[in-house]
């Protein structure tokens, strides 16, 4: 089920901050429409730091109404405080979702036992999957691969999205976990080179403006088709590094309100909208990848 291409998606706002249920409603038929192979809400990428808990809730459901079994959905139940984290899970497994995507706990840098026992308190408190995510680069902590083989063990720990970008972890990571536990590249620029080493798929950011392209990106890696894999990572790899031009999803939510599925681009404080020095940068990442614009 978690194979494949993966949706980080955004949270569409209005004009005002408010969730644009709307824009939302477009963005889920965008991914139905073009392979994806499952939505990832109220991650990094969908705002979950600005957005509160009873909106959050709000918004997993209007999507359960919406695809109504026909695509996975995973919820994004990370926080720094376990008992929190425990209290997230608890409420999201009554909803008709998947699973979790599990952020290590940031800011507060628990050290590897902490992790564990984090770890294995949220899986606890569900019977669903959970899907370690890994991100140190945001979280200020790494999750060491011997942390996550031993994580691997909880019959509903199944995988990790790991986001260091790394292919010496990604092969720490095969030696050391069993091998059913699912590998998901979380860094788009590398995603490609860790499917052909053998991860199982990505949550990416570029699959928010290019569906399509990383599902066909996906099926070559998975089946071990270097060639067709590479000569199509190459015409992302701008998306790849531009849609980092500022702070995720910044430039996303400006290139989907650019391609017209959104409305408008705005978020929540602290994050602030694209500054125009980076539209012709994100504009021609678009074009290089074959993406129409308005």
């Amino acid at each position: 089920m978690f194979r494949g291409s993966w949706v980080a998606l955004i949270t569409p706002m209005t004009e005002q901050g408010q969730i644009d249920y709307a824009g939302l409603h477009r963005l889920v038929d965008f991914h139905l429409e073009n392979g994806t192979a499952g939505l990832v809400l109220m991650g990094t990428t969908g705002e979950a730091a600005t957005i509160s808990f009873d909106e959050q809730l709000d918004v997993i459901r209007a999507v359960i109404a919406q695809v109504k079994g026909r695509i996975a959905l995973v919820a994004g139940n990370g926080a720094n405080d376990t008992a929190a984290a425990v209290a997230k899970t608890k409420a999201l497994t009554e909803l008709a979702i998947d699973g979790f995507l599990t952020v290590t706990p940031y800011y507060n840098k628990p050290t590897q036992k902490g992790l564990i026992l984090h770890y294995q308190a949220v899986a606890a408190a569900t019977d669903k999957a959970v899907l370690l995510y890994n991100v140190p680069g945001r979280t200020g902590v790494d999750m060491l691969p011997e942390t996550v083989a031993a994580l691997a063990q909880v019959d509903n720990i199944v995988g990790i999205k790991e986001a260091t970008g790394s292919m010496t972890r990604l092969s720490q990571l095969q030696q050391q976990c069993p091998p059913d536990f699912l590998l998901l590249s979380g860094d788009d620029a590398s995603a490609a080179e860790f499917m052909l080493q053998g991860g199982q798929g990505v949550i990416s950011v570029t699959t928010n403006v290019a569906p399509k392209a990383m599902a066909e990106l996906c099926g070559y890696a998975l089946s071990g088709d270097a060639q067709q894999t590479r000569q199509l990572d190459a015409t992302l790899q701008a998306l790849h590094r531009d849609l980092f031009i500022e702070s995720n999803p910044i430039p996303t939510k400006w290139a989907l309100k650019r391609m017209g599925l959104i409305d408008s681009d705005m978020m929540r404080l602290p994050l602030t909208q694209l500054e125009p020095i980076h539209f012709d940068v994100i504009e021609q990442a678009l074009s290089q990848a074959g993406i129409a614009l308005l």
